[in-house]
């Protein structure tokens, strides 16, 4: 992902102690290739750490939240009531999100970026975060959508 590879070098900076467990978990959210929930981030650090239980998952997500160097998403409750953790990017982004296969794409423009400060300015606002997220059909999942629709079709006609 984009520009994300400081946040062991955050962590260490900021003297957040690095045991084992903690630089799997953090190696892995940065370099995890999509979003991943707890669940997934165990799963995934375990390949780094065998040893990394459940509590030691949550406890470093807590910490790295307080820090500002993750960020918890719900991604339209793709599968149910899961959050999503993300490094901290230095730039907003929206996230495209198809609530049919869950696939999250991040979006991000200078149309974007003139958005924020439009509504700054005209509110008089000085905003520190902002989170936006678009519901829909990735590409494969509407390609398949409108295959299945015109087969449909063809066997009624």
């Amino acid at each position: 992902m984009r520009h994300r590879r400081k946040l062991l070098a955050e962590a260490q900076a900021r003297g957040i102690r690095l045991t084992s467990q903690r630089r799997a978990l953090i190696e892995t959210i940065e370099d995890a290739p999509r979003h991943l929930d707890a669940a997934a981030l165990l799963a995934e650090a375990r390949k780094r750490d065998p040893d990394i239980d459940r509590a030691t998952v949550y406890r470093t997500i807590d910490l790295l939240k307080k820090q500002g160097l993750i960020d918890e998403l719900d991604l339209m409750h793709v599968e149910g009531e899961k959050h999503y953790y993300e490094v901290r990017s230095s730039r907003d982004h929206i996230h495209l999100t198809c609530v049919e296969c869950g696939a999250v794409k991040e979006f991000t423009s200078p149309l974007f970026e003139r958005l924020k400060e439009e509504i700054a300015r005209q509110n008089r606002f000085d905003i520190k975060v902002i989170r936006l997220e678009v519901g829909g059909r990735c590409s494969r999942c509407a390609g398949e959508h409108k295959a299945e629709s015109e087969r449909s079709h063809a066997a009624r006609a």
